[in-house]
């Protein structure tokens, strides 16, 4: 019977024989964009049925290491307590040039403004945080700490506009994979509040009639389907298409180089084709997260990486999100870090990095890596005759990551685009309003569709300003606006 139905073509009213369930407001996903959307509908007194594609709840999410991008209005409590001031134009400049040319400028003024808020907002669901900060360059906290520097807030470019601050806010939770405290704690207060919770329910497709008006959603669950009616809206919380590598070929091709997306089988891109069968615009499908995590160690930031022309091409100082994005658009898959016996310590063992090449002179490791000759060599005697005045007139890397490379031995890393770890995630998706309102390519709102998480497209759209924590401060702060406004109308 299912075959009759697809994400990508609305059932029409007149093909809906009868109505098995009708609630306010249908959410589609239970990460952390679909559980903040639900509790926000829910506490504004709306009636929730939120449909789980998967047997249990919280998506990537629940895999991710629960960090979330906060600040501004002065600080949250951990930044405080580390001495910091954080200003709200301060986040307001950073996330608009982590944005990139396309930053929504309305998104992220109501984020800037509000990030205080959400951080209390979240505490108040029972999300703890030590209020500790660790100064260090890493991926994440192992321990229970809590604030670090997540993005390229101390980086060129973005340190001449923004003043730096760390803004990386993990709960307390010893270990990586805070997410999965992140998501129960999220999912214990929609349990709390009454929602109406359906896993192994896939949607189908939408319910909508000739003008794009959505009524509800087509569902699979428990093998039968069934015709739920959505009163106020349907919110698509489905994460994105980083597991659909169709999609992935078509929008995103960039990412097929490396083989390491993060998701779990529900970022097949469902939300997402479920909007545009309603004439939903989907924006920046070709923008990812994609990353080499090279650090830690912090002491191989003091290196430079080189292409296979064996030329530098960014400030090693950035996020490592930033350094995977620009790797990526480098000619060909040789690609390697340049260290030197002082600043040399093994990467993780995740990262698949390796030693390339090594050698007592520059020359030798030259040889050894087949660059043309010269071209490395002269690389590293520019950046060393600067770092040795603590300059990079080249990419302005920051003074205290400067120092020249000439203690032999002398290491190239093997960080090869088709062998090292790039792990990556899309961050294309259907248009919204801060609201969570779907648009059309003239973006007018769709009649009751709302979008929110990894479905649409939020603050981060740009692969080069990501920073972690952002994902999920866009996915709880703007699921919370979506469930609202649906709630509401």
């Amino acid at each position: 019977m299912s075959s009759s139905f697809s994400v990508s073509h609305p059932c029409r009213p007149h093909q809906v024989p009868q109505w098995d369930t009708e609630t306010d407001v249908v959410i589609v996903g239970f990460g952390a964009a679909g559980a903040c959307a639900a509790i926000e509908a829910a506490s504004a007194g709306a009636a929730v049925t939120l449909l789980e594609a998967a047997s249990g709840n919280g998506g990537t999410s629940a895999l991710s290491g629960g960090e979330i991008y906060l600040g501004g209005n002065g600080g949250t409590p951990a930044q405080r307590q580390a001495g910091f001031h954080d200003d709200t134009e301060d986040l307001f400049r950073y996330l608009m040039m982590a944005g990139g040319v396309d930053a929504d400028e309305s998104k992220v003024r109501l984020y800037a403004e509000n990030s205080l808020g959400h951080y209390e907002w979240l505490v108040a669901q029972g999300v703890t945080y030590k209020n500790t900060f660790l100064p260090e360059k890493m991926l994440e906290p192992e321990t229970d700490d809590c604030l670090i520097w997540s993005g390229s807030e101390e980086a060129w470019p973005f340190s001449e506009k923004a003043k730096p601050c760390p803004r990386g806010h993990t709960p307390q939770w010893t270990g990586w994979g805070g997410g999965r405290m992140l998501m129960d704690t999220l999912a214990a207060r929609v349990e709390q509040l009454g929602v109406d919770i359906r896993y192994d329910s896939r949607v189908l497709s939408l319910v909508a009639d000739d003008a794009s008006n959505v009524q509800g959603v087509v569902v699979r669950t428990d093998g039968q389907i069934r015709f739920v009616r959505a009163r106020k809206g349907v919110i698509l919380c489905a994460g994105g298409f980083a597991m659909n590598r169709d999609m992935v070929k078509r929008h995103a091709p960039l990412l097929l180089r490396s083989d390491d997306p993060i998701g779990t089988p529900g970022d097949d891109g469902t939300g997402i084709l479920l909007g545009m069968s309603v004439g939903a615009a989907a924006i920046h499908m070709d923008e990812a997260f994609q990353s080499l995590p090279f650090y830690a160690p912090e002491s191989l930031v003091k290196g430079i990486f080189v292409n296979e022309r064996g030329q530098r091409f960014i400030n090693e100082d950035c996020y490592h999100g930033r350094i995977g994005h620009h790797i990526m658009r480098q000619t060909g898959d040789r690609i390697y870090l340049l260290v030197d016996n002082a600043s040399y310590s093994p990467p993780t063992e995740m990262t698949r990095i390796d030693i390339a090449a090594a050698g007592e002179t520059w020359e030798e490791v030259e040889h050894d890596l087949g660059l043309p000759e010269g071209a490395l060599v002269e690389t590293v005697a520019l950046f060393n005759r600067h770092a040795a005045e603590g300059k990079d007139p080249l990419f302005h890397k920051a003074e205290k990551w400067l120092k020249p490379l000439i203690e032999p031995p002398f290491v190239a890393l093997d960080c090869r685009v088709d062998y090292a770890f790039y792990p990556h995630f899309t961050l294309g998706g259907l248009d919204t309003l801060p609201t969570g309102q779907v648009l059309t390519e003239k973006r007018d709102p769709i009649n009751g569709l709302y979008a929110a998480g990894r479905t649409a497209c939020g603050l981060p759209r740009w692969g080069g300003g990501y920073s972690s924590g952002m994902s999920l401060a866009d996915a709880t702060f703007f699921g919370r606006q979506a469930g609202l406004s649906a709630a509401l109308r």
